[in-house]
């Protein structure tokens, strides 16, 4: 940690010549606060500091100042943000049809496309995958239609079209009616060739989670939604401000610390405007939104790599870490020891004994009020600072 000392108000005061030909430094040097503000958002700043004593005209106390340091170390520009470890595009199922709840799954079970979803008077309603929800009885002598061909991908994919030759179209053929009464049999009900309004869930994900149940047995279909399920991967969540957007690229790398304190890493999959929910439904602040105000942050979903081991906490609180550009054995000074010179660039106040001179710098990679420098300059150096 660097250690920040008290220096007489005549050695930071020392008129020394500046570097090249004994140019004089100017008597007020500004702070370049703002490379800080360019690099974090934050607003942009400018300070001028007196490095001689005011005179006693001017009415104000007079600035202190200390040395510090230059330390030499590892400096990156990653942020850390707050997120939600969750599983993936939670969505109600909406009943439709008439009847009677009579079976329901487990909270937690995973159902894949031709397993049953819940029960009615009876008798299973099955899911299938498809992003458009069934409106209508299909069976001979219906219209052609997308959801035709969305129900013929499905007996397609389950087996029950084997051997017919059936083509993923919209028209309901003789072929069809065959593999729905395959489909029927397999699940002991009449074979009738139609698949009545009701039967079949479609929904978009290749396989769900029952994340939380809506309704109880007995209960009358079109009450309520049926249940909540999600996708069955586990994704990040995170509403970064306004100003920390930009650290956020497309499929742009970042690291995960999960509850149990081991890493993760996973990639920036979408970015959403004005989005209310984290995954699995829960946002991240206390409940209380209101109007406005989080409802309108942006959500970023990340996508992790390693599923088995975000599996192990579940869904939990995190810690985001979006990776940015790094340096490591670098010479590092606080940003506060920068001083803008005559003619560009920045140079450091040194202190040798009870003297200063100006030194110029190079800057590179600037990070949380720190700065990277080169130039003649050597770990420990002491350069000044306002306290």
């Amino acid at each position: 940690m660097a250690r920040t000392t008290n220096t007489p108000a005549e050695a930071l005061a020392d008129p020394s010549p500046a570097p090249r030909g004994g140019r004089r430094e100017r008597r007020k040097l500004v702070v370049p606060l703002v490379l800080t503000a360019a690099i974090t958002g934050a607003a942009v700043l400018g300070v001028t500091r007196p490095w001689e004593r005011p005179g006693p005209a001017d009415g104000k106390a007079p600035v202190e100042y200390g040395t510090v340091a230059v330390q030499k170390g590892s400096l990156s520009s990653g942020i850390q943000i707050a997120g939600t470890l969750g599983y993936d595009e939670p969505a109600p199922v909406v009943a439709a049809g008439r009847g009677t709840v009579t079976w329901l799954p487990a909270v937690g079970a995973v159902i894949r496309p031709g397993g049953k979803l819940y029960e009615a008077d009876g008798r299973a309603v099955v899911l299938m995958r498809g992003s458009r929800p069934l409106w209508r009885d299909l069976g001979p002598g219906a219209a052609d239609g997308p959801d035709v061909e969305q129900l013929k991908r499905n007996l397609i994919d389950l087996g029950y079209a084997d051997g017919l030759g059936l083509a993923v179209d919209e028209k309901f053929t003789k072929g069809t009616e065959t593999a729905v009464k395959r489909w029927q049999k397999s699940l002991g009900v009449k074979q009738t060739g139609t698949v009545t309004l009701g039967s079949v869930v479609m929904l978009p994900q290749a396989s769900v989670r029952v994340q939380q149940l809506g309704v109880q047995l007995g209960a009358p279909l079109g009450s309520a939604s049926a249940m909540t399920v999600s996708g069955t991967g586990l994704v990040v969540s995170v509403r970064p401000a306004d100003n920390q957007l930009s650290r956020f690229k497309p499929d742009g790398k970042v690291e995960v610390r999960l509850s149990d304190g081991s890493m993760v890493t996973g990639r920036v999959r979408s970015l959403v405007r004005g989005g209310s929910d984290g995954p699995g439904g829960q946002g991240e602040g206390d409940g209380g939104g209101g109007a406005g105000g989080d409802q309108q942050k942006t959500t970023v979903t990340i996508r992790l790599d390693d599923q088995q081991q975000a599996r192990r906490t579940g869904p939990s609180s995190v810690m985001v870490t979006v990776v940015g550009d790094s340096v490591s054995d670098a010479l590092i000074v606080p940003v506060t020891a920068l001083l803008a010179l005559d003619g560009g660039g920045y140079g450091v106040k040194v202190v040798d004994g009870t003297v200063t001179r100006l030194v110029r710098v190079r800057l590179g990679l600037i990070a949380d009020a720190q700065a990277q420098i080169s130039g003649g300059l050597k770990p420990g150096t002491q350069v000044v600072i306002p306290k």
